[in-house]
């Protein structure tokens, strides 16, 4: 059976009707509201299949989640969040629910890409894989502390931070500045494309150095 099977049999044994659920990979399940941009993902957390994560989706953002081990809750959470039911009430339908504070400010009043970008890497510490990755956490709180930084659109891949002046050009043509990387050795290494200029043994140090060599004036990115 499916897990999109097994939580319209959840649904129907407590008298309401799930929307028709997208089948995805590794069973996955999805409910969408397109006219409000929702969207619900579910999927087990192992192969045992005793638990799920939830996860709230707004816009192509993953705006809040939680694990649960009840059916139940999982359909309170669909059927809430695709029924247009904000961020707290979705909560109150199913407590496994959770959501960082910048959520909840982005649902009252949304964010700037910018700023909503930011909070969105920045949150990666409480959510699987990035929680799995605190250096690479340290180093955007670090440049997020910066205010010179935290005007720009921050990129990463692989591990690497770098900082845009667009928001929504291609960020690799609009780059401002070094790269930064936290390596397995320890160090956290600046690079110039593939030149190394410099490595420090903290994060801040490294942002420092990234700021320092910015051109005198930029951003914000827009």
């Amino acid at each position: 059976m499916t897990l999109g099977e097994s939580l319209g049999r959840a649904a129907e044994g407590l008298g309401v009707v799930l929307p028709a659920s997208e089948a995805g990979r590794g069973g996955t399940a999805a409910y969408a509201d397109a006219g409000r941009g929702r969207r619900v993902v579910v999927h087990p957390v192992d192969e045992e299949r005793r638990a799920w994560w939830v996860h709230l989706q707004r816009d192509g953002l993953r705006v809040a989640g939680g694990r649960t081990a009840d059916l139940a809750e999982v359909v309170g959470a669909v059927l809430a969040w695709t029924g247009g039911a904000g961020l707290e009430e979705t909560e109150r339908h199913a407590p496994c629910i959770g959501f960082r504070p910048w959520a909840l400010a982005h649902e009252r009043e949304p964010l700037g890409v910018v700023e909503l970008e930011w909070c969105r890497r920045l949150d990666g510490v409480h959510l699987p894989p990035m929680n799995r990755f605190p250096r690479v956490h340290a180093l955007l709180a670090a440049a997020y502390a910066q205010p010179v930084l935290r005007r720009l659109m921050p990129v990463t891949s692989h591990f690497n931070l770098w900082f845009s002046t667009s928001s929504t050009a291609n960020r690799s043509t609009t780059r401002v500045g070094p790269m930064v990387r936290p390596h397995d050795e320890g160090y956290y290494g600046v690079r110039d494309r593939s030149e190394l200029l410099a490595r420090f043994e903290t994060p801040e140090e490294a942002v420092a150095f990234v700021v320092a060599v910015l051109p005198e004036g930029v951003g914000p990115a827009r």
